[in-house]
C-alpha cells in the first residue's frame, strides 16, 4: 500500500456532469472534478487515481483493488448511495478511511435521494457543496490519514 494515494470514486452518470441537470449540478465536467480533486490531493503530497463507472460492479472491483496501494477513498457513488449495499459493503470491508461527497445536498432533495447506505462508514460527508466540495472532502481525509485532526 502506498500511504500518498487516493481513490477518487464517481458513480452512475457523473460522466455527464456539465450537461445533466446544470441547474443542479451546475457547468462543470467530470474532467473538472477530477482536476480539483487531484489538485487538492497534490497541495498535500498525495496523488489520487480516479474511477468513473455506471456499473457497481466497476466500482466495488476498484474498492477492492484500493486496499492494495491507497491510504483512503472519496466517493460519490451517484444514485448507488442510495441503493447499493452492496458497494457499502465493499467499502466498509477494505477497512480504509471513507470520504462520501455529494454535489447537491441529498438531504433537500426527493426522499428517495436522502437516505445514504455510504454515510456510516464514511469518516468525512461533504454534501451541497459542489464541486469545490471535494476539496474539501479530500483535505479532511488527509487531516485524518496525517493525524492533523481526530478522525
Amino acid at each position: 500500500m502506498t500511504d500518498r494515494r487516493l481513490l477518487l470514486v464517481n458513480g452512475p452518470n457523473l460522466n455527464l456532469l456539465g450537461t445533466r441537470q446544470p441547474h443542479l449540478y451546475g457547468t462543470e465536467t467530470l474532467a473538472d472534478v477530477e482536476r480539483v480533486t487531484a489538485d487538492a490531493a497534490a497541495a498535500r503530497g498525495f496523488e489520487v487515481r480516479a474511477v468513473q463507472s455506471n456499473h457497481e460492479g466497476v466500482l466495488i472491483d476498484a474498492v477492492h483493488a484500493a486496499r492494495e496501494d491507497c491510504a483512503g477513498i472519496v466517493i460519490n457513488a451517484g444514485g448507488f448511495t442510495h441503493t447499493s449495499v452492496a458497494l457499502r459493503d465493499a467499502l466498509s470491508a477494505v477497512d480504509l478511511p471513507v470520504a462520501e461527497v455529494h454535489i447537491t445536498d441529498i438531504t433537500d432533495r426527493e426522499p428517495f435521494r436522502q437516505h445514504s447506505y455510504i454515510a456510516d462508514v464514511a469518516a468525512v460527508h461533504v454534501i451541497g457543496e459542489g464541486v469545490p466540495g471535494y476539496a474539501r472532502a479530500v483535505t479532511l481525509l488527509i487531516d485524518i490519514l496525517t493525524g492533523t485532526v481526530d478522525g
